[in-house]
């Protein structure tokens, strides 16, 4: 492999082994894509959890493509705006669990959404005239993305521990325990917490569901000690869960929403935060002279905005919200099984197109590398699936995936468990 080939900096490898293993992939369609040399991968985790409307949307590019030839860039700062941009945030904000919600746009997807939402949530203190409530909080497990506040807010500590503390009053709190959450406002002072950010359901810190009621207290707790509760829907929104956003799945009306991902299915990167009324007030009515003093060259950028759109015509027309809710079952039935395998302590499944096969800690113990191993044991089967947190396999196909497929990624992670110690 020649320097040229060798030049690209690939985000979580150990570039030391990474030449002369690269798998390069130059198409796809529908829920599969193929290699230089020709070999089809069924892709069981949607790229990044985004491709949800699946490879090959023709029609995406197409958007993108007249966008381009019309007004290919311009930027949305001080009074300027675009067609597109005006209409993604107009459709946006219909389709969210929060009344005349308004739409930032982020141009590099979720990490940026989150930066500017905490950023948000401490100008909105300020703008109020209550600039002390600066503590954000985030949870075990979390995963906000890799910008500043994101790895501050992540709870996952390979992620986290290599940086040291980036962004200081910062308070982590265990995924699962309300209670939890509602003793640490109380020990910081509840005139010192700004907000709370909270995954509807755990991503990459292993797809842990929440528990019966969890959603719901910690909304309640934020309420009452008025914490803003923001919802991080970068993996469940548009369609993940089952329904459009995995609020509306857990009955949840956030105070912000950051979304990316299925907005436009990863056929160009994109980002927003959605904000509900209370936390626009202060910026949007008459007469305020209160200005968020943040945004990004490429901030609603119109030719993403325009494949946006496209995107959720898609979802909308091919009813494929409602298709993943009536898959949700047949993804159960189709892992169940892999609960019993020797080297699996549990599947966890409950929500939508969303599951994970978590290795034994025991097994893992006994044998190092071993999750490795399967992954790239179902990479050889033709399965493209990773390994989340370091201990569980990710399932979260595109919407168009069928049962046949399901069931294909079940034996292929099956027979890859089989022969993990052979």
């Amino acid at each position: 492999m020649s320097g040229r080939e060798t030049a690209l900096w690939h985000p979580f490898a150990t570039m030391a082994t990474v030449p002369g293993s690269t798998v390069t992939m130059v198409r796809g369609e529908g829920s599969t894509v193929y290699d230089a040399s020709g070999r089809s991968y069924l892709d069981a985790i949607a790229s990044l959890w985004y491709v949800n409307v699946g490879y090959g949307r023709t029609e995406l590019a197409e958007a993108a493509a007249a966008q381009m030839r019309e007004l290919a860039c311009f930027q949305a700062y001080e009074v300027f705006s675009t067609e597109p941009a005006e209409a993604l945030a107009r459709r946006v904000s219909d389709l969210v669990p929060m009344a005349d919600a308004k739409v930032f746009f982020t141009p590099g997807g979720g990490s940026d959404a989150i930066d500017s939402a905490a950023k948000l949530a401490r100008a909105y203190w300020g703008a109020v005239g209550r600039p002390g409530k600066q503590i954000i909080i985030a949870r075990s497990h979390a995963y906000h993305g890799m910008n500043a506040y994101g790895t501050s807010l992540g709870g996952i500590p390979a992620f986290t521990d290599p940086f040291g503390p980036l962004v200081t009053l910062v308070e982590h709190v265990p995924w699962d325990d309300a209670g939890a959450l509602a003793k640490v406002i109380e020990q910081a002072g509840a005139d010192r917490v700004g907000a709370f950010f909270c995954e509807p359901v755990v991503g990459a810190g292993g797809v842990y569901f929440p528990p019966e009621g969890y959603l719901a207290e910690v909304q309640q707790i934020c309420r009452d000690n008025d914490v803003l509760f923001v919802a991080d829907e970068v993996i469940t929104g548009f369609g993940r869960t089952g329904e459009w956003f995995g609020s509306v799945r857990y009955g949840l009306q956030p105070d912000m929403m950051t979304v990316a991902k299925g907005l436009t299915s990863g056929y160009l990167p994109l980002g927003a935060v959605v904000v509900g009324p209370r936390v626009a007030d202060p910026f949007w009515r008459a007469g305020s002279t209160e200005m968020f003093r943040h945004g990004y060259t490429y901030t609603a950028h119109p030719a993403a905005c325009a494949v946006g759109m496209a995107n959720l015509d898609i979802l909308e027309r091919e009813q494929l919200v409602s298709r993943v809710r009536e898959l949700e079952s047949v993804l159960a039935a189709a892992l169940a099984p892999l609960a019993d395998h020797e080297l699996v302590s549990e599947v966890r499944t409950g929500a939508g197109l969303l599951a994970a096969v978590e290795i034994s800690a025991a097994a893992r113990e006994a044998h190092p590398g071993l999750g490795a191993r399967v992954v790239a044991a179902a990479r050889s089967q033709g399965v493209i699936t990773r390994l989340l947190r370091g201990a569980a396999l990710q399932i979260s196909p595109p919407f168009v995936i069928t049962a046949e497929e399901l069931q294909q990624i079940a034996g292929v992670l099956t027979t890859s468990l089989d022969g993990a110690l052979a």
